[in-house]
Order: structure tokens, then C-alpha cells, then sequence
């Protein structure tokens, strides 16, 4: 995905209020109007970072636009406060014998905010608009286990092969490939939301504006100030609005982790991140909240531009970053360094977590990268290596790391990197775009199983950014997708992952977790290891 978090770091602090995208009152009640309300109810305020990258579902996939949608709309599924799928939109479903068709019963009063029934159709109509290729969706692969739906996207099939229909108003079938034991999760994900049809034929750009914006979930977007702020209220029209207890919550967009900590110090933003030079007295004090995460912090190489064509000189650069010395100098919140690319936290048949299992699969060697770095330089008939420049996307917490990597690989390979750093609307399609030698990225987890993070990877996968290939390891992936059996399933992922690492077309760096300071009267946010919060049953004294 996907996807970004902000935390951290900080320094001078007129210097990063220069730098932050929102203004020093991008937090307070004021920049969104409702200082002219005496009585605004219970009003909950939090920093998004940046600008969405979209509030269209099937394009909005990740960090900056994943949150937000997940509290302005709602799949057949929902993930309830331990994170595991209940009823939504669909009140019940059937199964079939063989685990491959599901039969969803949408609610009677499931209702869209402008007053239409959610119907089978908005389903039908959005499930194949993530699949067709027009639409361009970086999180179609989801959609492959549906009959039909890869041959569809990758254009060897049409709309009408993509085994989903509405059987009446309130009924909507699919047909999977095969069964698959975390379907449930995946379709609570941002990417299977429905779309009001109706609208979205009559205005394609619906979800641009505030105005225009139609919604089914717990809140209803009212205000959209593109690069400033946005405010969400509660949704009159949900079917469960009862649950919600807050009335509005205003979001900032403020992409410095000081700033960030200042207006939550002020009272202007109820959560903030934990900047890493206070992450010490912080921590001592009490106050920091700590949950668990599904993700990896990471670094892509790009196999297409020199020098990183060259495996060994990949996995020089590799080993000559230190980890440890990252999450205990650099981030300093408590993160586990990572050598491999699957986090912690999932278990295989025999009750081992699978980072355990399959052990660390990269390692700091300087002395090796050295080596490697020379045989490299070598094959390639190199007397000095290509310039290489490593690029970030605008944040105080990425450019530390940048920087901290820079210095590793001059200190431990005699390589002089250059920086780059652009905003992260742009960065992202300059990434799929595969313009970057060496550029940063992160991965939350879509859904709960080891075979979301490496999928990733496949040839020519919308996630993959590297331009790395393996035809074993594409192969394992698909066998491991279809196949029953839990324990030759995890043989084959361990074996994937290791193939992986050992051709090195990533640098891992740490695996997320959830570090955060919150208002004591703020209670119910619901943080999700899959990485974007709940406030279906938040609450604000």
C-alpha cells in the first residue's frame, strides 16, 4: 500500500513551523468556522498529515486517505474493536458448501447520507469500477480472488466475467476463485466500499468535494478546505448512528511531528504523535500509548537504473545499514528493527509467529557489504559507482531517516548518496512510476494474513515499485493463495519471503507500531493493527 505514518523527531521549532504544509492554527476550532458556534456538541480534532490522496475509495489506498474513509463509509464487513469482521452494510450472509460463494442480506436501513438505499447494485457497481483497469486502482489486486476479477484488470477478460451480481435491491453475491479464510477482512477494507451508483454516473468527480460527497458510514464529510483542513459530522442517515456518540471531528493537515506535539500541548488537536528527542521523558512520564501494528517500514531499490540492477551491490547497500541503531537513535519509539519484510504478529499452524519462524533474513555486515559492494562494482565493469540519490516524501520524520541512511552508507561503504525529498501526492505517482533509484516507503497491513505483505512483490504487482521479477517466487505466491492445507500454505510463504530477501530489491527498516499521546477525555478510538483508526465508537467528555 500503500502507506505513511508521521512520528518522531524534531528540531528547531520556527524552523518546522516553516515547514509544515497547514497553517499554526490548522488545529484550532477556528480554521474550519466553528468558533461561530457557541455549542458545537462533542468535537474531536486530529492531525491527517497532508492532503487526502483521494476520498474515491478504490484510489484513496493509503494512510492519508484510508482513515478518513473508513469513518465517512462502510463495506459489507466492519472490523469491531478487536479487530475482527462484523456484520455492516450486510446484516447477515450465507456460505456456500465449498467456500467459494457468499451471499450478503444488506440492511433495510442501510441508507446512503443523501437519503438512498445502499442496494446490491452500489456494490456490484463499485466492485467491478476497483477492477476495471481504467480506473487505475493501486489496490485492484485485492479484488483477485473474486472469479474473473484478475483476467478483467488485466485486460484479458471483461466487466461481465467479474463474478459478482446483485440477485435483487437488497442481495449481492460473489464468487471467489477459491476459499479464503480471511475474505471477511479484506472486503472491511477502504478498496471494497460501495459507491452510490446514481451519483457517481450523474457527477464522476462526487468525491472531490465536500459538497458533492456522498457517504454511508458513521459520519458525512461537511467541509473540505483542500490543504488546509476538512471536517466530518455525524451521519444522520447510518444505520447504526445510535453507536455514534461524537458530533464532529475536525481534521488538520500538518506534516511536522513538532508541530504536531505544540498543538496537542495547546489543546488544539486531541492525539499526536511522540517526537522522538522528548520519546525518553515521555515514555518515563507515563503518557505515551503503545498498540501493535501490522507494517514494515521500508526502503525500495529500482532494479531498472544503475547501479541497482546489480544483486550484489543491493544487498551491499543492504547490510551496510544498522537497524537497531535506527529504532534506538534515529525513531526512538520503541519499533523492532526489521530483517525481514512480514512483521510480527501472525501465527502459523504450529503457534509460531512467522518473523520467528522463518528468522532474520538480512543482517548488518560491514565488513560483507564491503565485499559484495567491490564484486558488484565488478560484474559491472564499474571503476566508480553510478551517483545515487535517495528520495523521501516531505516529512521531518522521513527526512531524519534519510539522512541517518546517508551517513551508514558513507561511514560503512565510502558512498557518497544525495537527497531528495517532494510532496507525497507527487513522490507517489513519481514511485509508480519507477523514477526513483532508492526511495522510502511503508507498508501497513490490508488485512490480516503474511500473504498481504509479500503479494506485494509479485511481477508486475501495482505495489511491487522495484521492477523486480522472480518467477519462482510469483509462483509460490499464487500456489500459496489457493492452497487449503494452513501448513504447506506457511511452507510456502516462508519460502517466498527468503527468496525475497535474498535477492534484496528492498532495504527493511523497522516494523510499525502504534505510538501516540492522547486527551485524556477522549475515549473508544479504535487503532487497528491494519493501520487506520475507528471513531464509530469514540467519545469526548
Amino acid at each position: 500500500m500503500k502507506k505513511v505514518l508521521s512520528v518522531f523527531l524534531v528540531g528547531m521549532l520556527m524552523f518546522m513551523l516553516a515547514a509544515c504544509t497547514a497553517t499554526k492554527d490548522a488545529g484550532s476550532e477556528s480554521s474550519s468556522g466553528d468558533s461561530k458556534k457557541e455549542n458545537a456538541g462533542k468535537v474531536l480534532h486530529l492531525n491527517n498529515g497532508a492532503e487526502p490522496t483521494s476520498f474515491d475509495p478504490p484510489i484513496g489506498f493509503d494512510s492519508y486517505s484510508w482513515t478518513a474513509l473508513n469513518n465517512l463509509m462502510e463495506g459489507m464487513t466492519r472490523l469491531n474493536a478487536n479487530h475482527e469482521p462484523e456484520a455492516a452494510m450486510a446484516e447477515k450472509w450465507d456460505v456456500s458448501e465449498d467456500g467459494k460463494v457468499y451471499t450478503f442480506h444488506i440492511r433495510d436501513n442501510a441508507k446512503w447520507s443523501n437519503g438512498d438505499d445502499v442496494t446490491a447494485g452500489d456494490f456490484v457497481f463499485a466492485w467491478k469500477r476497483l477492477l476495471n483497469p481504467d480506473t487505475g486502482s493501486p489496490a485492484a489486486f485485492l479484488g483477485y480472488f473474486i472469479e474473473g476479477g484478475e483476467a478483467y484488470n488485466t485486460g484479458k477478460g471483461s466487466a461481465d466475467d467479474v463474478k459478482v451480481m446483485a440477485k435483487d435491491e437488497k442481495t449481492f453475491e460473489v464468487t471467489l476463485t477459491s476459499p479464503q479464510a480471511y475474505f471477511l477482512s479484506v472486503i472491511a477494507n477502504p478498496a471494497f466500499f460501495p459507491i452510490n451508483e446514481k451519483v457517481a454516473t450523474e457527477n464522476p468527480e462526487w468525491f472531490a468535494e465536500a459538497d458533492t460527497f456522498v457517504a454511508n458510514g458513521p459520519f458525512k464529510l461537511t467541509e473540505w478546505e483542500h490543504d488546509s483542513h476538512f471536517v466530518m459530522e455525524k451521519n444522520d442517515q447510518y444505520w447504526d448512528k445510535d453507536s455514534v456518540k461524537l458530533d464532529k471531528v475536525h481534521w488538520a493537515m500538518v506534516n511536522d511531528s513538532n508541530t504536531d506535539y505544540q498543538l496537542y500541548k495547546t489543546g488544539e488537536l486531541d492525539t499526536a504523535d511522540v517526537p522522538a528527542d522528548l520519546s525518553k521523558q515521555l515514555f518515563d512520564e507515563g503518557k505515551v500509548n503503545v498498540e501493535d501494528q501490522a507494517g514494515t517500514y521500508f526502503y525500495r531499490f529500482n532494479l531498472e537504473k544503475e547501479p541497482f540492477q546489480n544483486q550484489n551491490i543491493r544487498k551491499a547497500f543492504a547490510m551496510a545499514v544498522d537497524q537497531q541503531q535506527m529504532v534506538d537513535f534515529v525513531t526512538k519509539n520503541k519499533e523492532k528493527a526489521a530483517y525481514g519484510f512480514v512483521s510480527k504478529g501472525f501465527k502459523d499452524p504450529s503457534g509460531k509467529d512467522f518473523r520467528e519462524a522463518n528468522g532474520d533474513l538480512v543482517k548488518t555486515d560491514v565488513e560483507e557489504a564491503k565485499v559484495l559492494l567491490k564484486k558488484g562494482m565488478e560484474e559491472e565493469g564499474y571503476d566508480k559507482l553510478p551517483e545515487v540519490t535517495l528520495t523521501y516524501s516531505t516529512s521531518d520524520t522521513h527526512q531524519k531517516i534519510a539522512e541517518a541512511l546517508q551517513q551508514m552508507f558513507k561511514e560503512n561503504l565510502g558512498v557518497d548518496v544525495s537527497l531528495a525529498n517532494m510532496e507525497w501526492n507527487v513522490f507517489q505517482d513519481e514511485q509508480k512510476a519507477l523514477k526513483f533509484q532508492l526511495s522510502r516507503s511503508s507498508f501497513l497491513a490490508d488485512y490480516a494474513d503474511p500473504i498481504n505483505f509479500l503479494e506485494n512483490f509479485q511481477t508486475g504487482h501495482s505495489m511491487n515499485r522495484t521492477g523486480w521479477s522472480n518467477e519462482k517466487y510469483d509462483n509460490l505466491i499464487q500456489e500459496a493463495k489457493n492452497e487449503a492445507d494452513e501448513e504447506k500454505r506457511f511452507d510456502m510463504m516462508y519460502e517466498a519471503e527468503k527468496i525475497l530477501m535474498d535477492e534484496m530489491p528492498i532495504i527493511p527498516i523497522h516494523f510499525y507500531n502504534h505510538v501516540y499521546l492522547q486527551n485524556e477525555d477522549v475515549t473508544g478510538i479504535v487503532r487497528h493493527p491494519v493501520g487506520y483508526m475507528e471513531l464509530k465508537w469514540a467519545d469526548k467528555k
